[in-house]
């Protein structure tokens, strides 16, 4: 796989995510907010999207904690309020290459609040923070000869230490970048398969305090080279 290639195509998602923080604003619905990280995508080279075609996953508010397949998802019409949380997660394809990235973010007095350091909102930071943690962590204990259940167990353990709990639908954490969605393998209980198997893989823990409305999403894609673990 083209290393090159793939830093393109993910390049794009994470172009439109900065974009997305420019225009979003209070009073938005969500349909136009996908609407508009899809047509940013195409504009800047995807061709396609390869998870069931659909460019954006977008949620809000107390909808931040449903996990759910491209094969059920539909976006809600709810309009974006003055004060909100909103994930978005971006599947872009160019050619038989994907991106896959996503982020969780915060509206503060009708805009999108462009440092984690600046929302107000205590439990919203603190969500915001657990991920790069986990994010972090999962940099620190990873190696091409740990299996994927391995990695699975001890991030899921992390997040339970951290006060969280894994909303995934599946409980997975990521997931291979192959050229076809059916050949993708997950980070999940039973994958013996070692992450140096693979090119390449995501790690996006979805998670919320058990009881809260709030879920958080943070996602990038990752590989191994000679030196180590790489954020592609």
């Amino acid at each position: 796989m083209d290393l090159m290639d793939y830093q393109a195509v993910q390049k794009i998602a994470k172009d439109t995510i900065n974009n997305i923080k420019a225009e979003i604003r209070s009073g938005m619905s969500l349909i136009e907010v996908r609407s508009l990280c899809e047509n940013k995508m195409r504009e800047l080279g995807a061709d396609s999207f390869w998870y069931y075609d659909i460019g954006a996953f977008v949620f809000s508010g107390d909808e931040t904690t449903i996990s759910v397949s491209g094969r059920e998802y539909s976006t809600s019409d709810r309009m974006i309020a003055l004060d909100d949380i909103i994930t978005i997660d971006l599947s872009p394809q160019v050619g038989n290459t994907w991106g896959d990235y996503a982020r969780t973010v915060i509206i503060q007095n009708g805009e999108a609040v462009q440092s984690d350091e600046e929302v107000l909102n205590a439990e919203w930071r603190a969500g915001l923070e657990a991920e790069k943690k986990l994010h972090k962590r999962m940099t620190e204990i990873v190696s091409p000869e740990m299996t994927f259940e391995e990695l699975y167990y001890q991030m899921n353990e992390y997040i339970c230490e951290e006060g969280y709990i894994n909303l995934d639908f599946m409980g997975n954490l990521g997931h291979s970048i192959v050229r076809k969605k059916e050949d993708r393998i997950y980070i999940e209980k039973g994958n013996s398969a070692k992450l140096g198997d693979v090119h390449f893989f995501t790690f996006e823990p979805h998670i919320s305090v058990s009881g809260s409305k709030y879920g958080y999403k943070r996602e990038n894609i990752y590989y191994f080279d000679k030196d180590g673990i790489k954020e592609l």
